[in-house]
């Protein structure tokens, strides 16, 4: 039982950074730069907890900052639950008005990436995901057993309702609070960010949606963006967006997100 346990709590911490720090705030927003090693350490757990092709996923969520809360929006709430839950992953193709070619062009230059991406057609990417995330259980299954497999297993599945149950529960607004006001209807959320290393922030993040910090207040622990100023430190981040302390002061007083200006770690 404490095997289960302990390889269980491991592997869902590492995919949730890879997640939050990977696709999240490198990926989709690139809050922070680094080498393509770096880059790939922390994308690799991700597409190893199901969440799909780096271009896809990045695209999406860029998607959904440009239309957030609108009928384009891939994932709003307003859209319906359902649809904001899983509904919209069953799509084949892209909708018209996201393109990767035109609004991830920073990540179609990957081969790995590209590999992935299957041309644009979910299912065959979705498809290609599953199958080498099970192949990766059925090797730890090979070299360690059904435990640390099956630990594996469910840590990355659970890992992967996170950000679908972020979509959903960030964006009600009777559940969280904001610390901006923002023109959606973000909210932050403390158990979401305990269980997304971070990105229950919410409001935090579409009101700073280039920062690498989502936690800005003191209360507001983000575990991801710990890491991420531990690698600058270290010398395997070169650049950090991070907001002023005068900005931070202006949008609280004024409660809007307007003027930002970014200081850069």
């Amino acid at each position: 039982m404490f095997k289960f346990a302990a390889v269980f709590a491991g592997s869902y911490i590492w995919h949730a950074l890879g997640v939050t720090i990977g696709y999240h705030r490198l990926l989709s927003h690139r809050a922070f730069s680094c080498s393509k090693p770096v880059e790939y350490f922390w994308t690799i757990p991700a597409y190893l907890s199901f969440e799909g092709a780096p271009i896809w996923w990045a695209t999406i969520h860029r998607a959904h900052h440009r239309n957030v809360d609108t009928p384009l929006d891939p994932h709003s709430p307003r859209n319906g639950l359902l649809n904001s839950w899983w509904g919209w992953v069953l799509d084949r193709h892209y909708p018209e008005h996201i393109n990767p070619e035109i609004q991830a062009k920073d990540l179609i230059k990957d081969p790995i990436y590209q590999f992935l991406e299957q041309d644009g057609d979910w299912w065959k990417a979705h498809s290609l995901a599953a199958t080498i995330n099970i192949l990766f259980r059925v090797a730890i299954f090979v070299r360690f057993g059904w435990i640390p497999a099956t630990a594996s297993m469910l840590a990355g599945l659970a890992v992967m309702q996170v950000p679908v149950m972020l979509n959903v529960f960030c964006h009600m607004s009777k559940l969280g609070y904001r610390n901006f006001k923002t023109p959606d209807d973000s909210v932050n959320i403390w158990w979401v960010a305990l269980l997304a290393m971070g990105e229950g922030w919410h409001n935090n993040h579409h009101a700073l949606p280039g920062s690498a910090q989502s936690g800005i207040k003191d209360t507001e622990i983000d575990i991801s963006w710990m890491i991420i100023k531990a690698m600058h430190k270290m010398g395997l981040v070169t650049r950090v967006n991070v907001p002023s302390e005068a900005d931070l002061a202006k949008m609280e007083e004024e409660e809007a997100d307007q003027g930002l200006v970014w200081q850069t770690a």
